[in-house]
């Protein structure tokens, strides 16, 4: 991995993370360098981008570099994704006895991750009004730090307390809007309404800061981002109308892409409908690590650990081009399981990291139709994604829960592999469904293979291998065992929680 260095400012408590084995390298600034750093806007600009750098490239273990290891984990504890136990990074995230732990590398790694950003983004919000430079370069760095800070809080709202339309008065992290320091005193948990609150309030701020910036990569947060985060937001809380009109406008300019583009393996920030991601190279290309979790076909992915359940297989039509992303693989030691070719590296064994993309923006805009009751309309933006990806198109029942639960399928096939699993079960108060892959007799489904060497021959075909909770207990919605936790360390820091 390569080794960064990343302007960092002073942390609360445990946000001074620092790695056991020296992969997270933050350079923190005294308060010269502060002045400095922040004599004009496009100085302050370098916190944000070295910021998001950080955000996505460092981390502690080859398991935990950047954001990407809260989409995995997300996947990992859901419906969908297969994970091999024996395999290293996130065995134990499958088994759910993680991420429930307060005391495991990885719930420190996520809060000092989300935490550290916000802090940052906290001290550029602070200070760029005062700095020298144009109104329009002030525009920009504000309305970007402000995006990325709720976009932070968007992910804490999402999975460190239960759903909104559970109880939106549960207690759930703290919130800070103001830079801190060590000796900055200690805040108590929010509601996830005061949350969702301020998610909202920084959001509207940068769309109105973004309008007119003209960003020059997909990295950058713009006025699509921004939209595509507004309405993941009202999503959330139920402002179905806000959801739609938002999720339309950002995918404005994003078209579809053409059916046989899905086949070339998620991995370049160009394809014509991601819509923000974060770009990877050969000298900077830690977050391209997450390939090899989700890259279960090419010869140079080590991990390949996300296998897919069989089940989630027949929610495809045959002629869905999706559908042909499927195989059973024959490798030895391997034999049985299924493969789903969605992720693949590129030839270089880098790959761009998906955030957003179009067709996410297309199954907001349905949902949030079909929860306001235009179904019609709802089956109509379905059935455009439906027919871009040669699927059949949506020709049942017109009752409401029905179309909503065809559209909630339809964001799994879709969506596969992207984080968005666990969230989904979150906010919908759903449960993890998973089952043994086994006939009405109990015994294992046979399936054909072909070997390395071209012989074809019949095995059991392989799925999930974790069916409850590390209790004992089925799966049921609203578990305890669905939420990040907050470390142990950070209660040992902040007694106000």
């Amino acid at each position: 991995m390569k080794k960064l260095k990343y302007l960092s400012f002073g942390l609360i408590g445990l946000w001074s993370l620092t790695s056991c084995e020296n992969e997270l390298n933050t350079a923190p600034t005294d308060q010269a360098n502060q002045v400095e750093v922040f004599k004009t806007a496009e100085s302050a600009e370098t916190v944000v981008n070295g910021t998001w750098a950080k955000f996505n490239d460092e981390g502690t273990t080859y398991a935990n570099i950047g954001y990407s290891t809260v989409l995995r984990a997300s996947d990992a504890m859901g419906s969908d994704v297969a994970v091999l136990t024996n395999k290293y990074g996130f065995s134990s995230t499958y088994q759910f006895s993680e991420m429930a732990n307060n005391t495991a590398g990885r719930p420190l790694f996520i809060w000092s991750l989300f935490y550290s950003t916000i802090n940052n983004m906290n001290n550029v919000i602070a200070k760029i009004d005062g700095t020298e430079g144009s109104q329009e370069k002030k525009n920009q760095v504000k309305g970007q730090a402000k995006a990325l800070r709720a976009f932070c809080y968007l992910n804490i709202a999402s999975f460190y307390q239960f759903s909104y339309f559970k109880d939106k008065t549960a207690l759930t992290a703290p919130i800070y809007t103001e830079p801190s320091t060590i000796n900055t005193p200690a805040k108590k948990r929010a509601s996830l309404e005061d949350i969702y609150t301020l998610v909202k309030s920084d959001l509207t701020d940068a769309d109105n800061l973004l309008k007119d910036y003209d960003r020059n990569n997909k990295d950058k947060i713009n006025h699509a981002v921004v939209n595509g985060l507004l309405a993941r937001t009202y999503l959330n809380i139920g402002e179905w109308s806000k959801a739609s009109a938002a999720a339309k406008t950002a995918r404005e300019g994003y078209p579809l892409m053409a059916a046989e583009k899905y086949k070339d393996g998620f991995n370049d920030i160009n394809n014509v409908e991601w819509i923000w991601g974060h770009g990877q190279t050969q000298e900077q290309s830690g977050e391209s690590y997450a390939f090899h979790y989700l890259d279960v076909s090419s010869s140079g992915s080590y991990y390949y650990s996300f296998m897919a359940d069989p089940y989630f297989k027949n929610l495809f039509d045959s002629n869905d081009i999706r559908s042909q992303l499927f195989s059973w693989d024959g490798l030895k030691g391997r034999e049985g399981l299924l493969r789903y070719a969605k992720f693949r590296f590129k030839p270089t064994l880098i790959g761009d990291i998906v955030y957003m993309r179009a067709a996410e923006m297309y199954l907001i805009e349905a949902e949030a139709e079909a929860r306001n009751g235009n179904v019609s309309q709802a089956v109509t933006v379905l059935n455009q994604l439906k027919t871009a990806r040669k699927a059949n198109v949506y020709s049942g029942s017109l009752a409401q829960n029905d179309v909503i639960q065809e559209i909630l399928i339809e964001r799994r096939k879709e969506l596969f592999g992207e984080g968005f699993a666990l969230s989904d079960i979150i906010r919908t108060q759903g449960t993890v469904v998973r089952k043994p892959f086994v006939g009405a007799d109990g015994k294992p489904i046979k399936v054909q293979i072909t070997t390395p060497d071209g012989t074809v021959k019949t095995v059991d075909g392989r799925g999930h291998s974790i069916f409850a909770f590390p209790n004992k207990t089925a799966f049921v919605p609203n578990s305890n065992y669905y939420l990040f936790s907050i470390p142990q360390k950070e209660f040992e820091n902040n007694p106000n929680l």
